[in-house]
């Protein structure tokens, strides 16, 4: 009996509690602290451990790496490509060749160059139009200027040189457009195309050579291929020790005389032109072309 009183008793007072005005609001602001307390606690806890725990994208700045007893292995730069020295591609006609020992007959004749009476190995190709107009020359690579100037036999001349030791030559031009320390890119206008006494059957042209150090290529041999891989072209055997290159200036001209041609004008050092026509007319096979070699390149040139 006493417990059931004791436990009516209690329930008497937690009603009691309950009908007080203050009981639930009390409730309610105890469980808005607890809920509050909560909530700033876990943030101080959050960022104490982000604190504790270093940014891994900042730590590659302090990470030092030791490339000590390792090779590294170079970066390879892309080198440019030698490209044609105009942009009307498809509308010239390469008029003479560049001298190649191994090639044909016919091929080696159409890679004679006449003047003063006498045959010149080309040293690089003659561009024209097929209609005979002038056009824009163009740098065959990006490079800087290092010869501008007029000569007699060539006419005006542009010279750039590029990476890889490798240089270009522009001759036969009519209007120059840079001069010399510019620095151009593959593309640029330089010049347009004129004539020169050299090549005065090749009409309105352009002259081009391409050289890797003292070595001259073939152009054609070359374009489109990159600057690094140019490689220095053997020399004949037949022209090992030979210098066949005539100075028709005071600096030099960029064609070459073959063996033939550089005897005559040795044993004809003091002649007039007419004598080494007579001699060349009275010499032996070997001394000059054939006439069939002749007629076939004065009609290559016409």
């Amino acid at each position: 009996m006493r417990e059931e009183e004791n436990k009516s008793v209690s329930k008497n007072n937690w009603k009691r509690v309950f009908r007080k005005k203050w009981f639930f609001p009390s409730v309610y602001l105890i469980t808005a602290a607890l809920l509050l307390a909560g909530v700033v606690w876990y943030q101080n806890s959050s960022t104490s451990d982000q604190a504790e725990q270093p940014d891994a994208t900042n730590d590659t700045d302090s990470i030092e790496y030791s490339y000590d007893g390792e090779d590294s292995a170079p970066v390879m730069e892309q080198s440019e490509n030698l490209a044609m020295p105009l942009k009307e591609r498809e509308e010239v006609v390469i008029k003479t060749k560049f001298y190649d020992y191994d090639a044909s007959q016919e091929e080696k004749e159409q890679a004679l160059v006449f003047y003063h009476n006498r045959y010149h190995q080309s040293n690089g190709i003659s561009i024209a139009r097929e209609d005979g107009e002038t056009f824009d020359v163009t740098a065959s690579a990006s490079g800087t200027i290092t010869e501008v100037k007029e000569d007699p036999l060539f006419g005006q001349l542009i010279e750039i040189s590029h990476d890889s030791d490798v240089t270009t030559k522009y001759m036969s031009l009519g209007d120059v457009l840079v001069e010399v320390g510019a620095e151009v890119k593959q593309g640029d206008v330089i010049a347009t195309a004129g004539q020169n006494l050299a090549g005065k059957d090749n009409g309105v042209h352009l002259d081009f050579e391409v050289r890797k150090g003292e070595t001259a290529l073939n152009p054609e041999e070359y374009f489109n291929q990159p600057l690094n891989k140019l490689e220095e072209a053997e020399e004949p055997e037949d022209q090992q020790g030979q210098e066949s290159a005539t100075e028709e200036s005071n600096e030099g001209t960029g064609q070459e005389l073959n063996e033939d041609d550089q005897n005559r004008g040795e044993d004809q050092e003091q002649g007039t032109d007419e004598e080494d026509t007579e001699q060349d007319q009275e010499g032996n096979d070997t001394d000059q072309p054939t006439e069939d070699s002749e007629s076939s390149i004065s009609m290559m040139n016409t």
